[in-house]
């Protein structure tokens, strides 16, 4: 800062023009650098990526059950989804309304639309530990997106 703004927080007996702009080191910041793989001691590797609550490591995976290796997991995804293509009830009443006026009202029969519910669940072995999640399926793409990152996992383990 320079003489013509100087800082008005400063403390007292602190010259106002000193200041230094920036963190205070030590102040919230890590004083080593940050986890991965190979990491010092006393380090978590950084996480690769997550299915439910199970979280992969480049060499590990780390479950609420344990930590268990990654090399030589069995991982084993299926699918508890089920989409149904059913009339909303908009379409039955746009259809009753405009029946009276012109017969073009049964085309709002025609409408549909698709609802999904259920899960994909997820299940990992290794090391003696088994642990098993379930992901929430918003729509037909879920079971494809969770299959992809568990074949990306299987990937990083072989």
């Amino acid at each position: 800062m320079s003489d013509q703004h100087p800082n008005p927080y400063a403390a007292d007996g602190e010259p106002k023009g000193d200041y230094q702009w920036g963190p205070v080191p030590g102040y919230g910041y890590p004083q080593q650098p940050m986890p991965w793989a190979g990491s010092p001691a006393g380090y978590a590797p950084a996480p690769v990526l997550s299915i439910g609550d199970i979280t992969v490591t480049h060499d590990s995976v780390v479950t609420p059950s344990g930590t268990m290796p990654l090399k030589g997991a069995v991982w084993t995804v299926t699918d508890m989804s089920r989409t149904e293509e059913k009339m909303p009830t908009v379409a039955v009443v746009l259809a009753v309304v405009f029946a009276v006026f012109c017969l073009l009202g049964l085309l709002f029969l025609l409408m549909k639309e698709k609802v999904t519910t259920g899960w994909v669940q997820v299940t990992v072995t290794s090391g003696g530990l088994h642990h098993s999640t379930v992901v929430p399926a918003f729509g037909p793409h879920t079971f494809p997106l969770v299959m992809g990152q568990v074949n990306y996992a299987r990937a990083l383990g072989a």
